[in-house]
C-alpha cells in the first residue's frame, strides 16, 4: 500500500512538472522575436482602428460566451477588436473552473472577417505580415484553450470569419447561415491559420475546393463534408440559438474540470503532435488524473457503466 502511495506522488510530481511546460508551451507565442514580431508594435498599429469589440462572458456552469460585437459592419474585426480577441483569450487561459466555451457574433451574424478600413490602412505586406502573425497566434491559442470550445454561426462567417470557425472544436450553424472561405475573391489566402486548420477538419481535397471556389457551405453541405457538427433548428420551443448551443455543449462539459481539462489535453495532443509524442503526453495527463478525487470518486459508486 505504502508502495503504491510513494508512486502515486512520484508520477502525478513528474506529471505536474510535463503539463506546467505543456501549458506555458500552448500559452506561448507561435511567433517571437526572432521571426521579427513584436506584439506590442503590432498591438499600438492594430489600436489606431477601434471599433466594436469583443465581449467576454463567464457562467458558473463553467461555459462561457465570446461575443464579436461589431453589428454595423457585419461583425468585422476592427485593429481593436484583434487586440480584444487576444486579451479576451489571455482571461480564459487563467480561468481555472472553465469547462466550455461558445463563440458567436452580435445581432445573429456570425463575424465578416476583418474591417476593410483596417485592412486599407496597413495594406503594405510588412504589415500585413505583421497583422497575420498576430492573428494566428491568438486563434493558435484560442483552439489549444482546456476549454472544449464551439462556434456558433448564424447569418454568415465569412473569411476572417470563417477562418474563425476552424480555431473551435466544433462548428454549430443555424438553419440559413453559410461559412465561405471569400479570400480569393479578395486576391488573398487565408493568413490566420484558417487552411492549415481547414486542411485537418476536412482533409485537402475538400479544403482546396472550399478555398479554390469560395464556395458556400450551408448547414446541409457543411454536415456532408464535417465542417458542421450538427445543424440547430429554429424550432425547438422557446429556446434561442444560443440557449441551443449551451445546452448542446454541455453534453461534452458535463463533469469535474480537471477531467473536462485532461479530454482536451489528449485530443489536443493527438492532433498536433507526432504519435510517439501524442502516447507520452497522453501518459503523462493520465497521471494527473489517476487517483485523483474524481477518479476516486468514480471508483466508488461504480460509475463505470452509468
Amino acid at each position: 500500500m505504502v508502495l503504491c502511495v510513494l508512486k502515486r506522488r512520484l508520477l502525478r510530481s513528474s506529471s505536474c512538472a510535463f503539463m506546467g511546460r505543456l501549458q506555458r508551451q500552448s500559452r506561448g507565442c507561435v511567433y517571437s522575436s526572432i521571426h521579427g514580431f513584436s506584439h506590442e508594435e503590432i498591438r499600438e498599429k492594430l489600436q489606431a482602428f477601434p471599433g466594436g469589440s469583443v465581449d467576454l462572458l463567464k457562467h458558473d456552469s463553467g461555459i462561457a460566451v465570446l461575443t464579436i460585437n461589431n453589428p454595423a459592419r457585419m461583425n468585422a474585426f476592427s485593429g481593436s477588436m484583434m487586440v480584444d480577441l487576444k486579451e479576451r483569450v489571455s482571461q480564459l487561459e487563467n480561468w481555472s473552473e472553465g469547462k466550455g466555451l461558445i463563440v458567436h457574433g452580435a445581432a445573429e451574424t456570425f463575424c465578416s472577417g476583418s474591417d476593410l478600413n483596417a485592412v486599407r490602412a496597413i495594406s503594405n505586406p510588412q504589415d500585413g505580415m505583421k497583422m497575420c502573425m498576430f492573428m494566428q497566434d491568438t486563434l493558435t491559442r484560442l483552439l489549444r484553450l482546456p476549454l472544449i470550445s464551439v462556434a456558433l454561426v448564424e447569418g454568415r462567417a465569412l473569411g476572417g470569419g470563417a477562418e474563425l470557425t476552424t480555431a473551435c472544436d466544433f462548428r454549430l450553424m443555424t438553419s440559413g447561415s453559410v461559412i465561405q472561405f471569400v479570400h480569393k475573391h479578395m486576391g488573398l489566402v487565408p493568413g490566420w491559420g484558417g487552411a492549415a486548420r481547414l486542411v485537418r477538419i476536412v482533409g485537402s481535397q475538400k479544403a482546396l475546393k472550399l478555398l479554390g471556389g469560395a464556395l458556400k457551405v450551408d448547414p446541409e453541405f457543411g454536415l456532408d463534408i464535417g465542417l458542421a457538427d450538427e445543424v440547430l433548428e429554429a424550432d425547438q420551443g422557446a429556446a434561442t440559438a444560443l440557449q441551443q448551443a449551451e445546452n448542446w455543449l454541455s453534453r461534452y462539459t458535463k463533469g469535474p474540470v480537471p477531467v473536462i481539462h485532461a479530454v482536451k489535453k489528449v485530443v489536443l495532443a493527438g492532433r498536433e503532435l507526432p504519435l510517439s509524442e501524442a502516447l507520452r503526453t497522453e501518459k503523462e495527463v493520465f497521471g494527473t488524473v489517476w487517483g485523483a478525487p474524481a477518479n476516486l470518486q468514480a471508483l466508488a459508486s461504480k460509475s463505470k457503466h452509468k
